[in-house]
């Protein structure tokens, strides 16, 4: 039985579409192809620009509470050092910005939490807050910046103690801050340059 006035035949109780294929399936996908090639480059363009200015240390220090932790880390070798290279908080503190998911989780998460502090008017404890962060501190993080980890002729020491790093043992696990536990969120009177410095001998050694 036919239904007048539509584009519908209805057969034993089944309506079925009599549209042409174009605008069943080819249109909508049409305009959902259109939309994402909209949408994608909108996002990628959101997505740089907040990365890019809610993560440099000066955006960190707009904060009074992380004002200590920014001086410490002004004042580190991770700023001053020959190469002129600078680690900055996101080198250590968040997850590669590649990994699109982790990075906003672990982002969000920091952000939520100086913002509570902030207008909670809490104690920010920075001694217990250096102990949360270097719990908190993934051998994969520092390898981001510190990748050829043995192959240093001039430190065989470490080359060796490098080992148990690249090259992981069940039962010997170890952590790059189990040893090199000194660098940031201590207090310092003198801007602290590598080259200058005694030979680094860490804590585990």
């Amino acid at each position: 039985m036919n239904v007048f006035g539509g584009g519908m035949e209805e057969i034993k109780g089944v309506s079925t579409d009599a549209r042409p294929l174009w605008k069943r399936i080819i249109k909508p996908a049409i305009y959902i192809a259109i939309g994402i090639a909209i949408a994608f480059p909108l996002f990628s363009m959101t997505y740089f620009t907040m990365v890019r200015t809610s993560t440099p240390p000066q955006f960190c220090a707009s904060c009074h509470e992380i004002q200590f932790a920014y001086n410490t880390w002004k004042t580190s070798t991770h700023t001053n050092n020959a190469q002129g290279f600078v680690a900055d908080c996101m080198d250590c503190h968040l997850p590669a910005p590649a990994d699109t998911f982790n990075f906003f989780y672990a982002k969000t998460a920091h952000g939520i939490k100086d913002i509570i502090v902030h207008f909670m008017g809490g104690k920010y404890d920075h001694q217990e807050q250096r102990r949360i962060a270097y719990a908190s501190f993934k051998n994969q993080q520092c390898q981001k910046c510190h990748r050829n980890l043995l192959y240093i002729p001039n430190k065989r020491g470490a080359m060796l103690a490098y080992l148990d790093v690249v090259y992981t043992r069940r039962g010997y696990e170890k952590r790059c801050v189990d040893c090199h536990n000194n660098l940031d969120y201590n207090s310092r009177t003198i801007y602290q340059y590598k080259q200058y410095l005694e030979t680094y001998r860490g804590l585990g050694l």
